[in-house]
């Protein structure tokens, strides 16, 4: 079985090569990739190449593929898996799994630390490690990019699991946020931002009463506004509110009004950025539990906190960083019940973007950036579809569905794609 797939081979250094996939044991799983998410985490594996702590040494002479929030269909099962897994059966993947070797367990994962599976392919081998770890998830919703999607949103649903509170007299941490509480998730209108208003809206066992989200972009507070209404959010009994930050004369203070002035009991951190932690510290209630979510670069990053609220105001900091499987199986099964992550995509493209694209993911601005692996396409943002199809009439049948459906990419526009991609070169 021959496969194309963009292999990383050292810092910087992303190649789309064709070659042969070797048969599959009978611990293994031959599948199709349909789609692939790019995310930051993959812009720093390629910059750092076997620096870091998930990506072999030995790259140049044995590249991994890259990619690790995709789905697709299973194609051929190993003998030893066939009681679990058949053909025809479509998949998502939980890519952070753990082994033991020795005194100390090694990190692994598909998209970093394996020649013959990664999201940016054509078609892959899922090896035993991930059978065995229980993290190949069958996937049983409409469409395909919601399963690619399902990694970024069992982040924040871990996110959300992991904050904690405590008890007068008792050292038991009670996890999770508060049932009826007062919510804010700072530079929150980012994709992963977008991703956590959206589960927070949705979860049917526990939501805030008050759900602040700020940033200081206006266009993109505006956007997660008609994604996620506050219409919408009544409906499900939060007061939710979008607040920019950036025309307050104090932010603090404005913040903490929002909040009757008690503070709130979980607050969210969507962005490396020292003034934004410190924000989110002030505006502690009581028992309140910081969440930093966003993921540093630098080793030495730092900022202040309040440790005279940590002595006698209990509040909390917590980190998290990706969610584990029964996040990823939460994150499908919410899914299936009618959660759709379409809002966190704006930008369409094929395998051919992919090692530019990943290179200068920083710099392109949007959201997520689905990628179609058996699809030639340039990265094309899904606002500029009906531009491109006074042209090609694929982008203008894309448009139009598009538009049906408030701008967002959707399974029907998939389904379209995945029909008449062969136009779009035409």
């Amino acid at each position: 079985m021959k496969t194309k797939a963009v292999r990383l081979y050292g810092k910087q250094d992303l190649r789309i090569e064709e070659f042969d996939l070797p048969p599959i044991s009978n611990d293994e799983i031959l599948a199709k990739v349909v789609t692939d998410s790019l995310c930051m985490s993959s812009y720093k594996a390629a910059n750092q190449a076997a620096d870091h702590k998930r990506v072999p040494d030995n790259i140049a002479d044995s590249p991994i593929i890259i990619g690790h929030e995709f789905a697709g269909e299973i194609m051929e099962v190993g003998a030893s898996w066939t009681h679990r897994f058949k053909p025809g059966q479509k998949f998502s993947i939980q890519p952070a799994i753990y082994y033991e070797e020795g005194p100390v367990g090694v990190l692994s994962a598909p998209g970093y630390s394996y020649q013959y599976i990664g999201g940016d392919a054509t078609y892959v081998i899922i090896p035993k490690d991930v059978l065995v770890q229980d993290c190949l998830l069958v996937y049983e919703g409409p469409g395909f990019y919601p399963a690619s999607l399902a990694e970024p949103l069992s982040c924040v649903i871990g996110a959300m699991h992991a904050n904690y509170h405590t008890k007068a007299g008792s050292y038991v941490h009670d996890m999770e946020i508060v049932e009826g509480g007062k919510m804010a998730i700072l530079a929150g209108v980012g994709p992963m931002g977008l991703a956590a208003i959206n589960y927070a809206l949705r979860r049917e066992d526990r939501k805030p009463s008050l759900l602040v989200v700020t940033d200081i972009d206006q266009e993109r507070l505006d956007r997660a506004a008609s994604l996620y209404t506050v219409e919408f959010a009544a409906s499900r009994g939060i007061d939710l509110r979008y607040v920019n930050t950036l025309f307050m004369d104090n932010a603090v203070e404005g913040l903490r009004k929002i909040a009757d002035g008690e503070g709130f009991n979980d607050v969210f951190v969507f962005a490396p950025v020292p003034q934004v932690i410190e924000q989110g510290d002030a505006i502690l209630g009581f028992d309140g539990c910081l969440n930093f979510f966003a993921g540093p670069s630098k080793a030495d990053f730092s900022a202040k906190m309040n440790f005279y609220n940590v002595h006698y105001a209990y509040t909390h900091v917590v980190g998290t960083s990706g969610g584990n499987t029964y996040d990823m199986k939460e994150a499908l099964e919410i899914m299936t019940k009618g959660l759709d992550p379409a809002g966190l995509v704006t930008h369409i493209g094929g395998l051919n973007v992919v090692p530019e694209a990943t290179l200068d993911l920083p710099n392109i601005p949007g959201g997520k950036k689905l990628i179609y692996p058996h699809v030639e396409m340039p990265l094309t943002a899904i606002s500029d579809f009906k531009e491109k199809g006074k042209i090609n009439p694929v982008y203008a049948g894309l448009a139009e569905i598009c538009d049906r459906h408030n701008g967002l990419w959707n399974v029907e526009a998939e389904t379209y794609l995945l029909a008449n991609f062969e136009g779009l070169n035409n």
